[in-house]
């Protein structure tokens, strides 16, 4: 059986794990202020396409909502490829992990205040770097099991 030891540089794996409670309270911030912005009340998930489409205050409320919940979709892989493949990688896993947390800003704000169009500012690095992340772990994993 193969014993796993945590490298000594994962403590910058972690830093870059815990980025993403503060890119979530960054979502949930602009999210809030645009609900209130556009006077969507609680439980209302998205403001209707008829109000999004005459008032453009519930079309930014709809579309940080978006950002956000995309951002909640893509943190739990994110955080497993970014925790195994920095077991190996533990550098380089941070240094994805921080360039993730930070285009996922830029994600939220593009969407926000250019619609859909506007994420892909924030949306490439983050795709780029997660795909890398889940590679490096795969990697990790089969070296893992096969004792490499």
């Amino acid at each position: 059986m193969a014993v796993i030891s945590i490298p000594n540089e994962y403590g910058y794996v972690l830093l870059a794990a815990s980025s993403t409670f503060f890119v979530n309270i960054f979502h949930a911030a602009l999210t809030s202020t645009r609900r209130r912005a556009a006077n969507i009340k609680y439980p209302t998930t998205y403001a209707s396409a008829e109000q999004a489409e005459k008032d453009p205050k519930a079309y930014a409320f709809n579309c940080a909502q978006r950002a956000h919940a995309n951002f909640t979709e893509n943190l739990t892989p994110f955080l497993g490829a970014l925790l195994i493949s920095g077991l190996k990688y533990p550098v380089y896993a941070a240094g994805l992990g921080a360039i993730w947390s930070v285009s996922r800003v830029f994600f939220a704000l593009g969407y926000v205040r250019g619609g859909p169009q506007g994420r892909t500012t924030g949306g490439y690095p983050s795709t780029i770097t997660d795909l890398i992340l889940k590679l490096m772990a795969a990697y990790t994993s089969v070296s893992f099991a096969l004792g490499w």
